[in-house]
């Protein structure tokens, strides 16, 4: 049979714009499927990366051997007292009921020195012994009580007169001089229990306000208030510069927790709340404090369980977590 080739090139024709239609149409079907499926991952990774994100955001997980290693400690938030506190600043003195001026009786030589500065003496121990310029006579000074030798103002030869020779303190007992305002003068009184500590907190002693001094300086204006601490062991030296926290008063609060339990997040205060091995910042609103202790006026429940010691490497770790999530 004679083929018509005007018909077989038709056939061609339809067979290769079919095929060609298939061909678009499929990929235009897969190219579909593919971006719903792009969208629809997109989607979930979205979804399941914003939860991710809201579950990690503020929170942090260290197992208990850890967290102990790096020194993190817990409490539970519960009641506590506040203590209404005034800080004064002042210095370590010597003991001036306790400390004497020795000088000569008489005018004279001084023909010998017996002790050296810093030496510890007993009360009726020579210091020194003067030869009198009228009779020519010597004579011993002794030291009038025990006590430590804090200034030695002559040598041998040297012409003993009015001026002191040497200053004896008993250290056993120091007092601390705090500087008082005029605008506080009435909330300090005496027998009030001071806190007093240095400046960095290494030395700490507790005891009330013995005496406060009727005259005030003329040029500060401020009134001296004493504390006598107790020296046995020579750790408050005169000279130290002290702070006193003077008790005002005393609050009784619902919730507080320690002030190393705060940090600082997003210009929030929070605390971290430990449930298992979770740290959650937990923003908190504060009251009153003292510097031990913060009341907490929301945010917290009583019976939580926080941190109170460490709570900058809780900190320090969910800003590590954060960074690399981002990341």
């Amino acid at each position: 049979m004679k083929k018509n080739p005007i018909l077989l090139i038709a056939i061609v024709l339809l067979v290769v714009a079919g095929g060609v239609y298939a061909i678009s149409d499929y990929g235009h079907d897969d190219h579909s499927h593919t971006e719903h499926n792009d969208d629809h991952e997109h989607g979930e990774n979205g979804h399941d990366d914003d939860e991710h994100g809201e579950q990690e955001e503020g929170l942090t997980e260290i197992n208990d051997e850890a967290a102990a290693q790096a020194g993190v400690e817990t409490s539970k938030a519960e009641a506590a007292t506040i203590y209404e506190m005034l800080t004064l600043t002042g210095r370590i003195v010597t003991n001036r009921n306790t400390t004497a001026e020795v000088r000569a009786r008489f005018p004279g030589i001084v023909r010998s020195v017996k002790i050296n500065w810093g030496d510890n003496i007993t009360k009726g121990q020579t210091l020194a012994t003067i030869e009198a310029n009228d009779s020519l006579r010597s004579y011993n000074i002794v030291s009038p009580t025990d006590g430590v030798v804090l200034t030695r103002n002559t040598n041998t030869g040297n012409v003993a007169g009015e001026a002191p020779l040497f200053t004896i303190a008993d250290l056993s007992e120091v007092w601390a001089e705090f500087h008082v305002f005029p605008r506080d003068l009435g909330k300090v009184k005496k027998e009030q229990q001071v806190r007093v500590h240095t400046i960095d907190d290494t030395h700490k002693a507790e005891a009330p306000i013995t005496l406060i001094l009727p005259t005030a300086d003329p040029l500060s204006q401020t009134v001296i208030a004493v504390v006598s601490i107790p020296n046995t062991e020579g750790t408050w030296r005169p000279g130290m510069t002290v702070e006193g926290d003077v008790l005002l008063n005393e609050h009784q609060v619902k919730l507080a927790v320690t002030e190393g339990a705060i940090q600082q997040m997003e210009q929030k205060n929070v605390v971290f709340v430990k449930e298992g091995n979770a740290y959650e910042a937990r923003p908190v609103t504060l009251g009153k404090r003292d510097g031990d202790m913060v009341e907490i006026l929301s945010g917290l429940k009583a019976g939580e369980e926080y941190v109170s010691k460490g709570s900058f490497i809780i900190k320090a770790d969910i800003g590590k977590s954060e960074a690399e999530h981002d990341h």
